[in-house]
């Protein structure tokens, strides 16, 4: 007996010991996103790995999926010899598409022991046709009942023209009406699983059994609605009940219907307000059941009586419909919905992460404005300023809307006005912004109430109330009293994936300055700004491009992104400076801001961006055609190799308003964006092996340079162009320089800078290529002294000025927007200089990591991270006595090269944590 007991302890030694050395599988993704994700095809998964010893390495792996309605394990891999654990194809799997599908995983380590299968994570194959099966677009009326004129010229002068008033007034109101929709349907059996697939346009609010199904906000995401539509999923399991139920769905504008009203940067729709909806739920007994959108809703209006994505919004909360979206509700006086035209695009998964309020702010200062501040106000501001009016001030520009918590009697109405400065006399300031923007809410007197607008938003630090007070303050006019009011702060819920700080002050505040602009600005696309245009103006996603991806998770954004691009691209091959294109810049002075290289060239550049963070190719290899294209295009523009349109180095800096490029010849920047694009091209086409295509272009970017440096470069004194920082910088950044003249152009770059005080003249587009020609070259001490102070031009000056989110203009007093990120192009050199944390050339992917921090100027210390497809890669060094200590983390899965300062040799580690002394 004591021998059996010592065997069977024996054996469940054995079993432990057996497994893999404390390899936990910590995060599954299906194309490196986390969730349930919507598929076309085969999938690719990846899987994240941790360990608490150094040097720990997979070397096997075993992927089991399983059919979750069949309720089996459909493939298995069987034990793959293999250290790949992202981007792993499924394809020989053979499974079948319109299924849902749970997978795990398990990894041997070096020793050859497995380790723990994963929990599961879940992922569906459906096609969009099969998502929507049998369900029809609804709403309120057809844009042909509607008299929606088409087009998208209607911006700026042209709608002020008579005719264009004329064919926007003859819109049937209805069409721009918020409305609610609902259904209702009987469960009698017991559920296994719900889910539910809703593209509601513009924006839509999803309930079920009269709750909120997601937390997302201006949902789905807006796109070229002429293009690509976008859809969402949800599981909806735990909220579908036996019995009756009750779907919900509220409707408002959004971009699919901007017809104005208030302030409007452009006019535009696809069409009134519209749903298509599909339910499936399937129960235990192997049934299913589907709930589609049809002729057999009904719809009334909502209490939203206004909104506009430019202008705001108005609710009156006494038109409420108390049990509208609930199992009962009496709907008899609703109408039944219209079956309406189909928008012209595809129908595609939404595979960016949604919008949401992601933060929250209190107020920070209250001011009550005089009767004197209120009247110069009213004048200022070009409207009529309640006597009520007060301002706060919330601390934190931002993207979003304000949110109260109030009591007062029925009737009684609030105005909340809001704006990122104040004019002279303490009021909010929109003239630079876009006015008039407001929100407007009507009480239903029922207690406390809470609203927060649900289709629009602004950028805004400060909020003025008038018609309300707040609690604690005199109200002898009986005003609502508002118990609570915040900001919201909305943006992308793609996660932050990084960290940074260092000894320096200014640089971690303006860190912080570009964090908070490209959150405002990171939307459904990545803004310009959260106000005046709310446009995806396309240069800043590669100017800014390294530094997004090195603080942001954007595998689901990006290729959004792409896929809007390439949905913007005109027939001609030409790609516009914003995508989606709801306007086409037409007409005297126009011509630049509807196409300029710097910013079509996004199409091209943003996918090996992407392939270089990521591994992924697939971007590059899906829009080859489009991005040969758009060469070819550029190719049809150029006279003699030289392009000589577009916007130039937009927004540099000099002794004049900012503005077109005055520093540096608008063909010089032009060029040289039309030789990297065919550059880039060229690696492409070896890439897919086409050889004629790496012959041709390789061909055509000889002849460019040779143009470039006929037209550009004056051999006698060394100069491109002007022979300012962006002439210079761009050349040397780009390798068209002849070696043998390297050297003195890098000398002339730098005694530009050093004439300058040691400052930039650079702006939006030349940022990136002067800071990273001067790291590249080892001039960080340099960079670091040209933003080591407070003056203009320089992030030390904006937080100096106050600013709490990056401008526009190098000097913000000068600019029309305080909530810009595209002159953030620093934080690239706060992680791939200062920490050092760069993939190894040629290696894409950040598999094989190089370490090579530069300590510089004063800096006492640097500590940063960022989170690779692998796991967290983390850098903490300090000085200190003349000693140097490195401290780095590299995740499972990963080998690194780490460089000490001043050594050419590198140590190389695998996963762990290492520290280094020099």
């Amino acid at each position: 007996m004591n021998y059996r007991k010592f065997l069977i302890a024996a054996l469940l030694v054995m079993s432990f010991s057996v497994q893999a050395k404390d390899i936990t599988i910590t995060r599954l993704t299906c194309e490196m996103r986390e969730g349930r994700v919507t598929i076309s095809d085969a999938p690719r998964l990846g899987w994240q790995m941790s360990s608490p010893e150094n040097g720990t390495r997979q070397t096997a792996y075993e992927i089991e999926v399983r059919d979750v309605w069949a309720g089996k394990v459909v493939w298995n891999s069987g034990k793959v010899k293999s250290a790949r654990s992202q981007l792993v194809s499924c394809a020989d799997a053979a499974l079948a598409k319109d299924r849902h599908y749970t997978w795990r995983v398990r990894v041997w380590d070096e020793a050859d022991t497995p380790s723990a299968w994963s929990a599961p994570s879940d992922f569906s194959i459906l096609t969009s046709e099969a998502a929507f099966a049998g369900s029809e677009w609804i709403g309120a009326i057809t844009r042909k009942d509607a008299r929606i004129p088409e087009g998208r010229k209607y911006h700026g002068s042209e709608l002020k023209k008579p005719e264009a008033k004329a064919a926007w007034a003859a819109v049937d109101t209805l069409a721009k009406k918020s409305i609610y929709l609902r259904r209702e349907f009987h469960v009698a059996k017991k559920v296994k699983d719900a889910t539910a697939y809703v593209c509601g346009l513009g924006f839509y609010e999803f309930s079920l059994n009269g709750e909120k199904v997601g937390d997302s906000e201006f949902a789905p995401l807006w796109s070229d609605y002429d293009k690509s539509v976008y859809y969402n999923t949800y599981d909806v399991t735990s909220q579908v009940k036996k019995g009756g139920n009750a779907i919900g769905v509220l409707l408002g504008n959004g971009f699919y219907n901007v017809q104005g009203g208030r302030y409007r940067k452009l006019q535009i729709s696809f069409g009134a307000p519209t749903l298509r909806f599909r339910m499936v739920v399937n129960y235990e007994d192997g049934t299913s059941e589907t709930i589609v959108s049809g002729k057999d809703w009904k719809y009334d209006f909502s209490p939203v009586l206004f909104n506009c994505i430019y202008g705001g919004e108005d609710y009156d909360a006494r038109r409420e419909q108390k049990g509208w979206n609930m199992f009962g509700f009496k709907e008899q006086d609703w109408r039944p919905v219209v079956i309406q035209e189909a928008p012209k695009g595809v129908l595609r998964p939404q595979i960016a992460q949604p919008v949401k309020i992601m933060e929250r702010y209190d107020i920070r200062e209250v001011t009550k404005l005089t009767a004197e501040q209120i009247t110069a106000a009213c004048k200022s501001t070009k409207r009529t300023v309640d006597p009520s009016a007060f301002v706060l001030d919330m601390g934190q520009n931002l993207a979003g809307f304000p949110e109260i918590t109030v009591r007062g009697k029925k009737g009684q109405k609030i105005t909340l006005l809001v704006s990122e400065s104040l004019t002279d006399e303490g009021a909010c300031n929109q003239r630079q912004t876009g006015r008039q923007h407001y929100y407007e809410y009507t009480l239903k007197g029922e207690g406390v109430e809470t609203w927060h607008p649900r289709f629009s938003y602004y950028g805004f630090r400060y909020i003025q109330v008038e018609g309300a007070v707040l609690k604690g303050q005199k109200n002898t006019l009986h005003l609502p009293v508002i118990q609570k009011i915040q900001s919201c702060f909305v943006y992308n819920s793609a996660p932050k994936v990084s960290t940074f700080q260092c000894s320096n002050r200014i640089f971690n505040e303006a860190h912080r300055l570009i964090e908070k602009a490209v959150r405002s600005n990171m939307q459904s696309v990545f803004t310009d700004c959260p106000h005046r245009e709310k446009l995806g103006w396309l240069e800043q996603d590669h100017l800014c491009g390294p530094g997004l991806l090195y603080n942001y998770d954007l595998t689901g954004f990006v290729p959004q992104t792409l896929q809007n691009i390439a949905d913007a691209q005109h027939a001609n091959g030409a790609v516009p400076t914003t995508a989606p294109e709801y306007v086409v810049f037409e007409g005297p002075g126009m011509d630049a801001f509807a196409e300029s290289p710097e910013w079509g060239c996004t199409f091209v550049v943003l996918p090996f961006m992407y392939y270089e963070t990521y591994g992924d190719d697939s971007l590059i290899r899906k829009y080859y055609n489009g991005m040969r294209r758009y060469i070819d295009y550029m190719t049809t523009r150029a006279n003699d190799g030289i392009v000589s349109f577009g916007l130039g180095d937009w927004y540099d800096y000099g002794d004049f308003r900012a503005g077109f490029s005055r520093n540096t010849p608008v063909p010089l920047v032009a060029t040289a964006h039309y030789y990297m694009v065919v550059r880039y091209l060229v690696e492409a086409a070896r890439m897919l092996d086409n050889r004629y295509d790496v012959a041709y272009y390789t061909h055509l970017g000889e002849e460019i340079n040779k143009a470039f440096h006929r037209e550009f470069y004056h051999k006698d004194t060394r100069q491109y162009g002007t022979g300012s920082q962006c002439s210079n910088a761009l050349p040397l950044f780009l390798g068209m320089v002849p070696a043998e003249d390297k050297q003195a152009v890098l000398d002339n770059l730098v005694a530009d800078i050093k004439r300058h005080g040691n400052r930039l003249t650079t702006g939006d587009v030349g940022n990136r290529y002067l800071f990273q020609t001067l790291a590249r070259n080892g001039l960080n001490e340099l960079m670091y002294t040209m933003h080591n102070h407070e003056e203009a031009p320089g992030y030390g000056f904006q937080l100096k000025f106050g600013a709490t989110t990056l401008t526009e203009q190098w000097d913000p007093r000068q600019g029309s927007s305080w909530n810009h990120f595209m002159m953030g192009q620093i934080d690239e050199w706060f992680f791939n200089s200062l920490a050092g944390i760069r993939t190894v050339e040629g290696k894409p992917g950040m598999k094989e990591i190089e370490i090579r921090p530069r300590p510089v100027g004063d800096l006492t210390y640097v500590r940063a991270s960022t989170e690779t497809l692998y796991g967290k890669v983390a850098v903490d060094w300090t000085r200190e006595n003349g000693v140097f200590t490195l401290k780095v983390t590299i995740p499972v899965g990963c080998t690194a090269r780490v460089f000490l300062p001043n050594e050419k040799e590198p140590k190389i580690v695998e996963s762990g944590t290492y520290s280094f002394k020099k």
